[in-house]
């Protein structure tokens, strides 16, 4: 076990040093590291406790929530009333949370029931076993016929909402280049964001709240938007508002969507190459190209719009079909509004608009105070262990006390060869791990003991003392680092960084206690030909 080929030698140098050296940018200022190349600016940040930043709180609107509930099954119905020819689908209509639909006379009214309740389905989730169904249907005489979202119905949407919105958040925040935003739902309607190093959270709210549904539907010709403002309007379409740069121009467009956003594939910041223009390219997924294309060949010489949050962006008109499923968005942006605008598109569109309830920014000033008595305890637990090792083990304590030395700088190499964030619980993990790691050449060196008390050589000894202490390191080092991943993939936030220093640590751990402080020793029995262990 004490004999080391030169390529291992070389493995266990060049992986001890590549990995220490990443923690070299670290320790120089950031404007400094933003000159080196771009493979070695990688390095920790801090986390929100540490560093400050933003803290949001928002809202899911419940109101939009209900209200598109009722708008989509209107449509249902009259996707109903269309296919089974039973009346016209102007006559459906919403009246507050209800949708009323009045039968036509020749209409057998009991197949208009029959099929309306189908729209009525069992109430999927958690709620799945209690019996309640997604709309009542009531027949309320006359011909007319009523449908109710339910309230269950409408809290499961409000909850999927908030999910939903939660991991486009998340996107968002990425592109936003925030490492590790903690992001968090509260109660039934309300998510909790914080971003660390976002001193003015503005740009963070202007990037979240937006909800960002893109449409492409087309211009309903048949009617002037004049005419259409003194209430004219066709029920298949509606009136919206053109952008500021077009003056608000009122046009009338289709409420059948031909694309929608979700069919998005990639959406890129560019410039336009006949003047120059920032504009949006985007390109979309074969569903999506497919029903594009062919909109686009059945509609040629007809203006279609783009639509953004309810607001027409433009509205070119069809000159040729577009069939490679790719185009670009233009409607007079600056540079930074096409680049958040792509931002938006790539991450998807928000199932329902956020309200900021509370927004405030974490000072550095607490941070800085939770960094000097995380130093203070890593530096007093260091010095105690590093004093205990050497009076107890002498020489081979110096060598355990060089090798945990290199453990922690193999922590922080790693931490920033995955541009981790550090917490203040992630500085905990770290002084646990310098203890884990000291109690495996603990192991070693008192089986060494025993062999010595064997009247073993010191050579034979110290190579028993490796070879029977790996079992054991292994076996605690095992169940510590699925203590560390259950404690990943269950916990949030602080217990998270909790657990992914601990997890790298027990890695390096095992690297440093059994390869590395084996080779020191190694090395030092080939120099020195040592007659006695002092240990």
């Amino acid at each position: 076990m004490l004999y080391f080929s030169r390529w291992k030698i070389l493995t266990i140098v060049i992986t001890t040093l590549i990995v220490c050296i990443c923690a070299v940018p670290n320790f120089f200022p950031e404007t400094t590291v933003k000159s080196w190349p771009k493979w070695a600016q990688r390095h920790i940040v801090l986390g929100l406790d540490l560093q400050g930043g933003s803290h949001i709180l928002l809202e899911v609107d419940s109101n939009a929530v209900r209200k598109e509930k009722v708008e989509t099954l209107r449509d249902d119905v009259r996707r109903v009333v269309r296919e089974n020819r039973l009346g016209a689908p102007s006559a459906v209509t919403i009246r507050g949370p209800t949708v009323e639909f009045r039968i036509r006379e020749g209409v057998d009214q009991s197949l208009a029931l029959t099929k309306l309740r189908e729209l009525s389905q069992p109430l999927g989730g958690l709620l799945s076993a209690t019996g309640q169904r997604t709309v009542d249907v009531v027949d309320a005489g006359g011909g007319l016929i009523q449908l109710t979202p339910t309230e269950p119905s409408i809290i499961e949407r409000i909850r999927q909402a908030v999910e939903q919105s939660m991991q486009i958040i998340e996107r968002r925040v990425n592109a936003l280049g925030t490492v590790e935003p903690s992001i968090q739902r509260q109660g039934i309607d309300r998510i909790l964001v914080q971003a660390p190093g976002l001193g003015d959270p503005t740009e963070l709210i202007k990037v979240i709240g937006t909800t960002a549904k893109l449409a492409f539907r087309l211009v309903d010709s048949s009617v002037p938007p004049e005419q259409a403002a003194q209430g004219r309007v066709p029920p298949e379409s509606e009136i919206l508002k053109g952008s500021k740069a077009e003056n608000e121009q009122p046009y009338v467009i289709e409420r059948r969507v031909i694309v929608s956003g979700e069919d998005l594939t990639d959406a890129q910041p560019g410039f336009d190459q006949r003047n120059g223009e920032p504009i949006v390219s985007f390109r979309f997924n074969n569903n999506g190209a497919r029903r594009f294309a062919q909109v686009t060949q059945e509609n040629v010489g007809r203006p279609f719009a783009i639509v953004l949050d309810n607001e027409v962006i433009s509205a070119p008109v069809i000159r040729e079909p577009i069939l490679g499923g790719s185009g670009q968005i233009s409607g007079s942006f600056t540079v930074e509004g096409a680049n958040q605008l792509a931002i938006l598109l790539r991450a998807g569109a928000l199932p329902a608009p956020l309200t900021v309830i509370e927004q405030r920014v974490v000072g550095a000033g607490l941070g800085q105070d939770s960094i000097d008595k995380g130093k203070l305890a890593s530096y007093v637990g260091a010095a105690l262990v590093v004093i205990f090792m050497f009076l107890t083990y002498g020489l081979f304590g110096f060598f355990a006390n060089v090798a945990v030395a290199i453990n922690v700088a193999m922590i922080f190499g790693v931490l920033s060869l995955l541009n981790a964030t550090l917490t203040l619980p992630g500085i905990a993990g770290i002084v646990l791990t310098v203890g884990i790691a000291v109690d495996s050449n603990v192991l070693i060196y008192e089986r060494i003991r025993e062999e010595v008390r064997a009247g073993r050589t010191p050579i034979a000894a110290i190579d028993a003392g490796f070879t029977r202490a790996l079992a054991t390191i292994l076996d605690s080092n095992i169940t510590t680092f699925i203590a560390a991943a259950v404690l990943f993939y269950i916990g949030t936030g602080p217990v998270r960084g909790f657990a992914v220093t601990l997890g790298i640590g027990i890695i390096t751990t095992v690297f440093t206690a059994f390869s590395l402080t084996r080779l020191i020793v190694a090395t030092w029995v080939r120099w020195w030909r040592p007659k006695t262990v002092p240990i």
